[in-house]
């Protein structure tokens, strides 16, 4: 356990000194944050007249914002695992942590408490600055079903970094990974889900099963619920984070 915690102390220290890792968790924030105060406006303009339609889900429209925010999060995932691939650091990393199983798991430990923080920030502040500018058409915290998308929606971009760190740790590449996951994440999954014949299974893509979690109530047309969602984006993530594993072990650094 000793040796864990100095390997901990070792990845915190990257992530403190690392410029581009920090400010994309600082963009994730600010993503989220103003986005969240815009659509919050948009929605009380648009429905100042007239009340909304019982399809409309404060809680959903609040997180648009937190939608784009997780570009920041998977930005540092990514960045968190790959950017001493690229500066030839991980041979200096690996010679002072030797054991390849330490060395992961503190990594992975570090990237998930960083972004999890990072999370409950983002969440939090924007669902209330959404509720804020929505006027008549919001929600409370003590309403139904708002805990429990709170709680997911941290849940889901936590392991949606997770995911990210552990494609970064099998590809070995940046530019690769991110190059998979933005449009995977933000465009392909979900022209994915609007195509005929293929709709349903994409729906198990990882962004899109543990998306629904950023529902108040499950849209219709899902097979999945939050919770059942979080299982599978955190089954993604198991096999992600172990095909990592595998090749940080098995690879030479």
């Amino acid at each position: 356990m000793s040796s864990l915690n100095a390997a901990v102390d070792f990845e915190w220290s990257k992530v403190r000194t690392v410029r581009s890792m920090v400010w994309s968790l600082v963009l994730c924030v600010a993503l989220s944050l103003a986005l969240a105060v815009v659509t919050g406006a948009v929605v009380r303009r648009q429905y100042a007249d007239e009340p909304a339609p019982s399809s409309f889900d404060p809680v959903s429209a609040g997180f648009s914002g937190l939608r784009l925010g997780m570009i920041g999060l998977v930005v540092f995932g990514v960045l968190a695992v790959t950017s001493e691939y690229s500066t030839g650091t991980i041979r200096s990393s690996l010679a002072a942590v030797p054991r390849r199983g330490v060395f992961y798991a503190a990594k992975m430990l570090t990237g998930g408490l960083a972004a999890g923080a990072v999370s409950c920030v983002a969440v939090l502040t924007s669902f209330f600055l959404a509720q804020a500018a929505m006027g008549e058409e919001s929600v409370s915290l003590t309403d139904d079903g708002v805990p429990a998308a709170l709680v997911g929606a941290v849940l889901f971009t936590t392991l949606l970094c997770l995911f990210s760190m552990g494609v970064a740790a099998l590809l070995r590449s940046s530019v690769l990974t991110m190059g998979i996951l933005m449009p995977l994440f933000f465009t392909v999954s979900t022209i994915l889900t609007n195509v005929p014949g293929v709709g349903r299974a994409a729906q198990f893509l990882p962004d899109q099963a543990g998306g629904l979690a950023l529902y108040r109530h499950a849209p219709d047309g899902y097979v999945l619920n939050a919770w059942s969602g979080l299982a599978v984006l955190a089954a993604w993530t198991a096999a992600a984070l172990g095909a990592g594993y595998l090749a940080l072990r098995r690879r030479d650094a």
